[in-house]
């Protein structure tokens, strides 16, 4: 079987059902990709082609929170019409495998990582005048694989781990099975350290934006570490060493000196996203653009409101737990900037309005210009807060934990946890940690993935267990089990080859 690629779309792969969902069957229309890699240009759209399939909403890109936000206590659905349609299983802990969202999200994330293994398979095809550009792209290519199988591995467990173009049906049958968590890291590290030998800049500019660079690059790879190290028994302290190592090395790349330098709400301000010092890696949108203009703003706007577009709203908008609401210290300026209350009487609730873009450019179709942050220096330094209070570290743990609370204008540690309220709610450094976290990266797809690395599972039901549903929402509180610590395997998956595809426990 040979393997397809479209150059109409950026030489972004277009996957359809074969032996495994995943794997794309031949293309009569299309062009081959023996046809295709034949100049450095057409590796470039192929590599462009990978980065644009992060855009979708099935994919990582600005509305895949429903993956993400809308599977931990910030964020859900309590709108009837959702309430009886699929999505709102991944918010009440009762997501079915036949679920044709996560069959999307599955066949997207694939879709992407077949569209890097075409890269990396071919690019030998090509001579290249300069030998730095051809190992720019493949450290590309391997960064954005690295960072697909960092998703499947948090959201799956064992996945099938595919590095290569797969060429018959034999070669798929032999290669598409699922492998253990350890063997995906392992790859996960060993593309994140090839990646790291390129000679890409520390940090991307102008054009550049939206790239991988040296500082997506170890900060990606310190958060594998740190994540490695909360998951598997053996080797947590080297784990942990190794995640300071990097996640040290992507803030030293930093092009400003102190955190608080940086106006929170200038951070995603689209006006001032062009030479933004705290993004290390986005999914960059083009404002007033049909194609590729970003929607998050209408999206997140309830009824009534104009603040984040000038899209008349029609719903409840982007939905924020009562939860997360009061999980935010009093005068905390975040809050401010990132969620409203919708006064409308078909509403009377908080909604989402840390991505606002209301300018005339982004017109009333609501065709914004924000960026997606897939990774800002707030998230590095917190990081490196959490691995220093793993390590023992607390005085360095809690200086790195000021940074972010200085900036947000909030109290020090040391003064914040006299007060009886903020100690009876995060008595422990690591709670402290963790609700920062919450606050500071709201909405920005990484809470769930916090939970599952600050908790052990039995920790983490007890965790739900103990939350008020009032504030939780229509979705059950009650539903969560040890089973929701991984999504199920899709069911046309697992019923291919229920042994190589075995299902999840207690799906």
């Amino acid at each position: 079987m040979r393997r397809y690629t479209s150059i109409l779309m950026l030489a972004t792969i277009s996957l359809v059902s074969c032996s495994k969902d995943f794997i794309e069957k031949n293309n009569p229309n299309g062009t081959t990709v023996n046809d295709f890699f034949t100049s450095e240009n057409s590796v470039l759209l192929a590599v462009n082609g990978a980065y644009s399939t992060l855009r979708g909403s099935d994919n990582i890109g600005e509305n895949s929170g429903l993956y993400t936000d809308e599977r931990s206590d910030d964020t859900g659905r309590d709108d009837a019409q959702s309430n009886a349609g699929e999505p709102f299983q991944f918010n009440d802990f009762s997501l079915l495998p036949g679920n044709t969202y996560l069959k999307r999200h599955w066949l997207s994330l694939y879709q992407t990582i077949t569209q890097c293994n075409t890269i990396t398979t071919n690019i030998d095809k090509v001579s290249f005048a300069n030998q730095d550009t051809k190992a720019q792209y493949l450290a590309e290519a391997k960064f954005i694989r690295a960072m697909i199988y960092f998703h499947l591995v948090r959201k799956w467990g064992d996945v099938p781990l595919i590095t290569k173009t797969l060429n018959s049906t034999e070669e798929i049958t032999a290669n598409t099975y699922r492998q253990p968590q350890a063997t995906v890291y392992a790859q996960i590290v060993s593309d994140l350290k090839d990646a790291l030998q390129s000679k890409l800049p520390d940090l991307q500019t102008g054009a550049g934006v939206g790239r991988a660079s040296k500082a997506a690059i170890n900060g990606l790879l310190g958060q594998v570490y740190l994540t490695m190290a909360t998951t598997f028994d053996n080797n947590k302290a080297e784990n942990l060493t190794n995640a300071k190592t990097y996640l040290t090395a992507a803030y030293n790349m930093r092009a400003f000196g102190k955190l608080s330098e940086i106006s929170y709400a200038d951070v995603f301000d689209v006006s001032k996203k062009v030479g933004n010092k705290e993004m290390i890696f986005q999914i960059v949108y083009k404002q007033g653009d049909i194609t590729y203009g970003s929607s998050i703003a209408a999206n997140n706007q309830a009824l009534g409101e104009t603040i984040n577009s000038q899209k008349k709203a029609l719903g409840v908008g982007g939905n924020v737990k009562h939860d997360l609401i009061l999980d935010y210290e009093p005068n905390d300026l975040r809050k401010t900037f990132s969620v409203k209350f919708a006064a409308n009487t078909q509403v009377q609730d908080w909604f989402v309005t840390k991505y606002r873009d209301a300018s005339d450019a982004a017109g009333v179709n609501g065709y914004g210009g924000n960026d997606m942050p897939i990774m800002r220096y707030a998230d590095i330094i917190l990081m490196l807060a959490e691995v220093n209070m793993l390590q023992g570290n607390d005085a360095e743990a809690i200086t790195f934990l000021d940074m972010v609370r200085e900036r947000a204008g909030m109290p020090l540690y040391a003064v914040a946890k006299l007060d009886p309220d903020y100690k009876a709610k995060y008595p422990t450094l690591k709670l402290a940690i963790l609700h920062e976290r919450r606050v500071e990266l709201a909405f920005e797809h990484q809470r769930w993935f916090d939970l599952l690395r600050f908790f052990t599972t039995k920790e983490l039901v007890t965790f739900f267990k103990e939350k008020s549903q009032a504030n939780y929402g229509n979705a059950k509180l009650s539903n969560f089990t040890e089973k929701d610590r991984y999504f199920p395997i899709p069911f046309d998956e697992y019923k291919l080859n229920p042994e190589k595809m075995y299902q999840n426990f207690g799906y």
